[in-house]
């Protein structure tokens, strides 16, 4: 009974390592990086949820970095691709609508985005859609890097903002109440002005992600039309 025991492990552990695939490995990853943060995230943690020894991971990822990557690339295969011939204005919003609710879906993601060099093919793929719908509204390939620049800073920006702000939408009127009575009218009128129309519920007091993209778009608009 021991060695039948024993041969059915064998054939589970070979069947794990033929089944075995970078995609799966960067699925995983990303799962777990999403439910319990990116620090937390280990090749043995990987290697159990996936049932197989840590060092088999390194047959489909050159190390942690090249994991980290590969999913940052997945991440941007959930991105909406600028269609090339759309109407710049709409497809470029859009664009950021998409990345700032995909990277709230990944909030480890966003300072990732901002500080590391990738070159996936999802990744690849996204930015040269962004040049190419941009190039064919008229900018020039300066103008079309400023005016991608200017909206993925405030994409990322914001996400970055929405993702750690300390207190949650729900409960800005509670906290504008309660930090009030330090907020002196006779010193800081205009602010004191702002929290009272928070704290009686006048205003939200919740920032507005596309309010500021349609800014710059409006803004870009412009200078597009008026290139000299």
């Amino acid at each position: 009974m021991a060695k039948v025991g024993n041969s059915r492990k064998q054939v589970a552990k070979t069947t794990s390592k033929k089944s075995l695939s970078r995609s799966k490995i960067l699925k995983t990853a990303l799962r777990l990086t999403n439910k319990h943060g990116l620090e937390q995230l280990s090749m043995r943690k990987i290697a159990q949820a996936l049932g197989v020894e840590a060092m088999s991971l390194y047959n489909h990822v050159s190390n942690k970095d090249d994991l980290i990557d590969g999913m940052l690339d997945l991440v941007v295969a959930e991105f909406e691709l600028p269609e090339i011939d759309q109407q710049w204005q709409s497809a470029m919003r859009n664009r950021a609508i998409s990345v700032h609710r995909v990277l709230i879906k990944h909030p480890w993601a966003a300072v990732l985005m901002l500080s590391r060099i990738n070159v996936g093919p999802s990744i690849l793929a996204w930015t040269n859609a962004t040049i190419g719908c941009l190039r064919n509204a008229g900018f020039s390939y300066e103008m079309a890097d400023h005016a991608w620049n200017a909206i993925d800073n405030h994409t990322y920006g914001f996400t970055l903002h929405k993702v750690n702000e300390p207190v949650s939408p729900s409960e800005y009127a509670e906290a504008a109440r309660t930090y009030l009575p330090q907020i002196s009218e006779a010193t800081y009128p205009y602010l004191h002005a702002m929290a009272t129309h928070i704290a009686d519920g006048s205003h939200s007091g919740i920032n507005d992600f596309e309010f500021g993209l349609d800014l710059i778009l409006d803004g870009l608009e412009r200078l597009r039309e008026s290139p000299g």
